[in-house]
């Protein structure tokens, strides 16, 4: 079996990267000569503030060709990305300058000119690929004088590409103010849709042809305060958590000399503080199957982000890499599957579980379950729409069998080879029969209080991050600073571990012996804050709306931020159960 499930591996990632092959093959390595001709693919169009709502390029009545539009096949991550490319009809060969070349004339209907005025009210772009690179221009202008408002159709498109030799190595869009009709008025007119090329040579490799894409991120102008922020951000934090530190060390120090004091006259003293409730402290949790199968969710989501982070780190996400960040988070995700199924039967066989294939179902659909559904209700959104971002029936189904030969079989395995497993778990404390009960405690050591305290110091640490992250996905800015993404990375998990070991050390100090759940509460906090930021971005900092689009950014955070909730809660709770243990074996428990 597990022969058989390598075999579908490999042919399913041969699947996946076929289309990406095809993306950086599609003419060959680039090189044309004079005259040839140079794959031009028109992309989408949309509301330039609604990152989501895009629709095909001809659903606007530009130009179109005679007959059936020819589709370019798209890899995985491209479609997931909502791209749908045709072929374009403005004729572009190498080195060849057009002049007024005339793309068509057409008459418009009331129902056109409607349209591309709504269009041009809503700011609509349209994206184009050129060898691969990207081009982006406006649809329209809107001209305002006082009360009166006009709008503009760009009926002319004047294109400028740099080459060096063979290669083509720069585009971009330009509009001439003569060339704009104006589609204020529902009146029927006949619109002749024109272009112009430029052909320049330059100096610029063609491995650097890309950088142009980086610098108009956030190089290099916010690069420097980009830094100071960050630097700024993780200093702060860092100094607050061993700040921290130092004082729970000195605390623990002063407990470990008190209780050793305590043994040698035990008939004389009582035991109070953490050391009273060691025989209740490594009693196991309820609900263990969904214990188990939260953590089990949280390392597989902890090991999906740092391969990503080992691939961007390597360039594998440069700027308009069509896709590869959505075909790997789909095929890393469900190759690491595996790690979800060991880590949760493994530990649930510490934790006398017997019930496994409940334990191994749980978490399988701890994150894929809430992910479906969310998914299902925004792809029908999409599907209503008539937008780009509805999957056609073929990539769901490529989905679906990723999930069933791989994720699924994988998981299983991973499962068996987890309930298998020799590891038992060996508490150094005896649990006594009956639990204590739990001291009245004052409302701010309650759950939710402990987590909101727990949550604020890893938020803090990433805040300034987050804005330039969302840019990036929910904007039309690039994000190619991975280093730091990295950095802050490394410094949520640290200050996770630590915020989620200060308060669990401070619960059972006030003798409060349940701990495992809030362990993870506490440590997957963050993922609270960030969807709490993700209104406040909203909001304030974008110019987002319409119900697609306030679905699409919503629903999909939601997903993020319960990933972030299962992943840190894991970490959480590993860094607590180690400093549980190593306290508890410092001590000598009767």
């Amino acid at each position: 079996m597990v022969r058989h499930t390598a075999m579908l591996v490999i042919v399913l990632l041969a699947l996946c990267g076929l289309g990406v092959v095809e993306v950086h093959g599609s003419s060959s390595n680039h090189k044309y000569g004079a005259g040839d001709p140079v794959p031009l693919y028109a992309n989408k169009v949309g509301p330039f503030h609604n990152p989501s709502e895009t629709y095909k390029y001809f659903d606007l009545p530009f130009c179109h060709p005679k007959g059936e539009v020819t589709e370019k096949r798209e890899a995985l991550g491209e479609v997931l990305n909502g791209d749908r490319m045709v072929e374009a009809l403005y004729e572009l060969k190498f080195k060849q300058d057009k002049e007024m070349e005339i793309l068509c004339e057409k008459p418009l209907t009331k129902n056109d000119i409607k349209k591309f005025r709504d269009a041009v009210k809503n700011d609509y772009y349209f994206q184009m690929y050129y060898d691969d690179l990207p081009i982006w221009g406006f649809v329209g202008k809107i001209e305002k004088s006082g009360q009166d408002v006009k709008y503009s159709l760009n009926t002319h498109v004047h294109f400028d590409i740099q080459y060096n030799d063979n290669r083509v190595i720069e585009i971009s869009v330009d509009y001439e103010a003569t060339n704009l009709v104006d589609i204020t008025l529902d009146k029927e007119q006949t619109v002749k849709f024109t272009y112009t090329a430029k052909w320049k040579a330059t100096d610029k490799p063609f491995s650097q042809r890309m950088a142009k894409y980086s610098r108009n991120s956030f190089l290099p102008q916010h690069l420097e305060i980009h830094w100071f922020s960050i630097i700024n951000s993780c200093v702060t934090v860092l100094l607050l958590t061993g700040f921290l530190a130092t004082i729970l060390m000195r605390v623990l120090k002063n407990d470990f000399i008190k209780y050793s004091r305590d043994e040698e006259v035990a008939d004389e003293q009582e035991e109070t503080g953490w050391k009273y409730i060691h025989g209740d402290v490594f009693r196991f949790p309820s609900h263990k199957s969904l214990f188990c199968a939260v953590l089990g969710s949280g390392a597989q989501l902890l090991a999906l982000a740092i391969f990503i982070f080992l691939l961007s780190l390597v360039g594998v996400f440069y700027p308009y890499n069509r896709g590869a960040l959505y075909t790997a988070l789909v095929v890393i995700y469900a190759l690491t599957s595996g790690i979800a199924g060991y880590t949760a039967s493994s530990f649930y066989k510490q934790l006398e579980g017997t019930n496994w294939v409940r334990n191994i179902l749980y978490t399988g659909a701890l994150f894929c379950g809430p992910l479906f559904l969310t998914f299902s209700f925004l792809n029908t959104v999409a599907i209503f729409y008539n937008a780009t971002a509805a999957l056609p029936f073929g990539t769901i189904c490529v989905i679906i069998l990723i999930w069933t030969l791989i994720t699924a079989p994988l998981l299983v395995l991973g499962g068996i080879a987890g309930k298998n497993s020799k590891i038992e778990f060996q508490a150094p404390c005896r649990t006594s029969k009956f639990p204590r009960e739990v001291p009245p405690l004052p409302w701010y050591r309650h759950t939710v209080p402990q987590m909101a305290m727990a949550g604020f110091l890893p938020f803090s640490a990433i805040y300034i991050e987050l804005y330039y992250i969302f840019a990036s996905v929910w904007g039309h800015k690039v994000y190619t600073i991975y280093s730091i993404l990295f950095i802050v990375f490394i410094i949520l998990i640290i200050v996770t571990a630590f915020i989620t070991i200060a308060l669990t050390y401070f619960q059972l100090a006030v003798e409060d012996h349940e701990w495992w759940w809030r362990a993870v509460l506490c440590g997957g906090s963050t993922g609270v804050f960030i969807f709490g930021y993700c209104f406040y971005y909203y909001y304030a900092r974008s110019d987002m709306s319409g119900f697609m689009q306030t679905s699409f950014f919503f629903g999909y955070m939601a997903c993020i931020c319960y990933g972030f909730f299962l992943m840190l809660g894991s970490v959480g709770f590993r860094a607590s159960h180690l400093f549980v243990r190593h306290i508890y074996q410092s001590i000598k428990c009767e």
